[in-house]
């Protein structure tokens, strides 16, 4: 049985803007919300978890891909309120193409969590392990990672490419998240599944 504070729902408090839509989407509808009106709608991808959502903006907002915003819950400045998760079968053309760029900002303005996660990743099943998931980074690589945390922890970026030669990890991991939210994925690392 979970214990009551891993049974809290977690949100996002800020996200990033993929694609801002001033007429709507074709085939959205704001019903059953009294007082808001139909109208700009924003596609933004969380800055936490990397959940992909679309917001209602307020009158006279005006966004731009890879604006970030708030969408917590307390008084939102720009966002009149979330719609919802959406799929990324459900993003536009446009914030398709703006995802990497966003994923990849995300990831490189969160170093030490990543730092973290190449310290601390651990197997998933007997014969794999999680850094094996990453694309590019394969039995040699993972062994590297491991041999090397052990001596001493990473504590940066370069340190990690320095020490273990993996070219880019930012670029590498951005592809990983781009994979499981695009549902290609069995394991999910960096996201939660919608």
């Amino acid at each position: 049985m979970k214990r009551e504070d891993e049974m809290e729902k977690r949100y996002e408090e800020y996200a990033y803007v993929l694609d801002f839509l001033p007429h709507g989407r074709p085939g959205v509808r704001i019903t059953g919300r009294a007082g808001y009106r139909a109208g700009a709608l924003v596609q933004l991808v969380g800055e936490d978890f990397f959940t992909l959502l679309e917001a209602l903006v307020k009158e006279g907002v005006t966004l731009k891909p890879h604006d970030r915003v708030y969408v917590g819950k307390e008084a939102r400045e720009e966002i009149t309120y979330i719609i919802g998760r959406i799929g990324y079968d459900e993003l536009t053309a446009a914030a398709k193409a703006e995802l990497p760029a966003v994923i990849s900002r995300i990831v490189l303005n969160r170093e030490k969590w990543v730092v973290n996660f190449f310290n601390t990743a651990q197997a998933i099943t007997p014969r794999m392990h999680a850094l094996e998931l990453i694309p590019g980074i394969g039995k040699k690589y993972m062994w590297q990672v491991i041999r090397e945390r052990e001596k001493k922890p990473f504590e940066s970026f370069e340190d990690l490419q320095r020490r273990t030669q993996i070219p880019n990890p930012v670029k590498l991991l951005t592809k990983r998240i781009l994979e499981e939210l695009a549902g290609e994925s069995k394991y999910r690392l960096f996201t939660r599944s919608r």
